[in-house]
């Protein structure tokens, strides 16, 4: 694995960067440990002093919708990172989850790229 120098790019260029380098970044403010997601130049209170930080890739489905269509259904899901931010994505593999089931992420190659996926952890994989 390559270290990645993200100095140059914007935050969502920097986001993929890391991605495609297989490791799951957010950003955190230095002066408030506030965590960001979805990429930005400010964090919501406004601190600009966001650095790039390891997500720990675990969290809770907080919501979820099932969408079926004759090729098969799938799922959107919000999950909520344990760091507190929510991030838009998918269960693959289950229909559906219970809403709080425990997830961790992995990074999963799609045909736009690299992309943050959840599995269910521990006793609701079963």
């Amino acid at each position: 694995m390559k270290d990645t120098d993200v100095s140059q790019l914007g935050p969502q260029a920097a986001y993929e960067a890391y991605l495609a380098d297989g490791r799951f970044m957010i950003q955190r403010a230095a002066s408030t440990g506030e965590y960001v997601f979805w990429p930005k130049v400010t964090s919501p209170s406004g601190a600009t002093d966001l650095e790039w930080v390891e997500a720990k890739g675990t969290g809770t489905v907080y919501a979820i919708t099932v969408n079926r269509a004759r090729s098969g259904a799938y799922n959107v899901a919000l999950i909520e990172l344990d760091e507190g931010v929510r991030m838009m994505s998918t269960l693959p593999g289950v229909e559906t989850a219970e809403i709080g089931a425990r997830v961790r992420a992995r990074i999963e190659d799609a045909e736009e790229g690299p992309r943050v996926v959840f599995d269910l952890a521990g006793e609701d994989a079963a």
